[in-house]
């Protein structure tokens, strides 16, 4: 079969860096679709592959496949499982072509899309280990009056048909985080993935359906109009998506009431206490404020050091984001590469400018050469700049004094969002006192708010999310319990 990448590649004369088997995945094959969309490289505009641009018609075949056929296959437990541990060892065996992958069509360098690739085969067996959630339980009728002469119990069913839109910065692990639970919970899933990196889930895709995915359980579409369609439709019964909060307005309003699963990111706190380690707090902060040149919904963008020790802290963080490479994704000499497009740097560019003009202090950093800005540290932001109120997803990060340490938590409590924060100090019971006090889903102690295990419960408050991904907990929000009650006469 000639691809819709082939036919790309012949007349551009061009060669993909991988080719799909088609424009997308729907009715139990590949096909090719009507439309496609040309991939690139956001380092360079260079060519990577092609997949479809899906129509609303291809969207709602797509749907009504797997929602009319997920039901009446059998598909049992244990071969769930089975089917994911094989997913996990195969993708270990192919880690280069998918770091080649990974690294091809985004703004990962080639060591993050490494790490990326390991964890997305954790992440595939967590799910295939993580079957007792699916456990039932007895119900105790005979604790009421009324239950006298009753027993029954409870299982956990799927909820459906899950759609699952995910974003650019973790193109594998978190397509992984949406496949492998909803898959062994018995779901059935039409994955949209990011418009600028579709490829790297096309290849998870192609490797769960060789590893024993039925067709009648999963599909994948791209492009523009896929994610709307999806959104629309009401044979979706629960819809999972990673992005931004006005996307996710827009999500919440553009389709019928039923289960939401999001995960909208943060402005992530770190706050440092008068006995913390500046050496070890910079580089906590230079780590978690400029990997994947901060597009990273838990990257720290407000640090919070107490006074006496924020010059110290602000002087190692400046001289070790100023010591950072920024360069080509496959060079090892990297620590920055690019962000997922010239657009993107162009609005980090200009978050930090309005800044300036706001009155910051601009210490190192801010430049922008194509989709590349150089790592920037900021002091003195005011209260109406963006890069104060609002996630950058960019290599920013902003340092504040403070004099107490109710006034820090109150401080890094003041934005929408409420993610991750971290916390350092040696002292334990002021540690849980500043844990108890923070909005947030996780706080990391003695660490960035940039960590995560793929086991851990993960989302946050306010603004940040809907629900909790991590895999057991992703199995328990895709599942619900199912009560079959028995009245035994004589």
């Amino acid at each position: 079969m000639t691809t819709i990448a082939d036919r790309t590649a012949q007349e551009g004369i061009l060669t993909p860096v991988w080719s799909p088997p088609g424009g997308g995945y729907w009715e139990g094959r590949w096909q090719e679709g009507e439309r496609s969309v040309v991939v690139t490289d956001p380092e360079d505009g260079s060519f990577v592959g092609t997949v479809m641009d899906a129509t609303v018609a291809e969207v709602d075949r797509a749907v009504g496949y797997v929602a009319e056929r997920w039901q009446s296959t059998p598909w049992p437990l244990w071969r769930r499982r089975e089917a994911l541990e094989a997913a996990a060892d195969r993708l270990r065996e192919s880690t280069e072509r998918f770091v080649e992958l990974i690294s091809a069509e985004g703004c990962k360098t080639v060591a993050e899309s490494r790490r990326e690739v390991a964890r997305a085969e954790e992440t595939l067996r967590l799910s295939a280990r993580s079957v007792s959630e699916l456990s039932g339980q007895t119900v105790a009728f005979d604790d009421s009056p009324r239950g006298d002469g009753w027993q029954g119990w409870c299982t956990r069913e799927p909820l459906g048909v899950v759609a699952a839109i995910t974003p650019f910065n973790d193109p594998l692990n978190l397509v992984a985080h949406k496949l492998g639970p909803a898959l062994v919970a018995g779901n059935a899933v039409v994955l949209k993935p990011a418009e600028s990196t579709p490829l790297t889930a096309y290849a998870l895709v192609e490797l769960l359906l060789e590893c024993g995915v039925p067709g009648e359980y999963l599909a994948v579409v791209a492009g523009g109009a896929a994610g709307p369609a999806l959104v629309a439709d009401r044979r979706i019964d629960v819809l999972s998506f990673t992005g931004g909060p006005t996307t996710a307005d827009k999500i919440a309003a553009g389709g019928p009431a039923r289960k939401l699963l999001m995960e909208l990111g943060g402005n992530n706190a770190l706050i440092v206490c008068a006995d913390a380690d500046p050496d070890q707090v910079a580089g906590a902060v230079v780590s978690g404020a400029f990997g994947v040149a901060g597009q990273n919904c838990l990257s720290v963008q407000r640090v919070l050091v107490a006074e006496g020790l924020y010059e110290d802290v602000l002087a190692r963080v400046v001289a070790g984001a100023a010591a950072l490479v920024v360069g080509g994704k496959r060079d090892p000499r990297t620590d920055v590469g690019p962000l997922i497009s010239e657009d993107a740097a162009r609005r980090v560019e200009g978050a930090v400018a309005e800044a300036v003009a706001l009155g910051a202090t601009l210490h190192t950093g801010g430049v922008r050469t194509g989709s590349f800005v150089t790592p920037a540290v900021l002091t003195d932001v005011p209260a109406s700049a963006s890069v104060r109120t609002q996630e950058v997803f960019g290599p920013v990060v902003l340092l504040d004094e403070f004099s107490d340490v109710a006034s820090a938590v109150a401080s890094a409590n003041a934005v929408e969002t409420g993610l991750q924060a971290g916390v350092f100090t040696s002292d334990v019971t002021e540690a849980l006192r500043v844990a108890s006090g923070l909005r947030v889903g996780a706080v990391m102690i003695n660490e960035s708010s940039d960590f995560r295990i793929d086991a851990m419960p993960f989302g946050g408050f306010k603004r940040s999310g809907i629900g909790r991904e991590g895999v057991a907990a992703a199995i328990r929000e895709l599942t619900a319990p199912k009560v079959v009650a028995i009245r035994l006469h004589g």
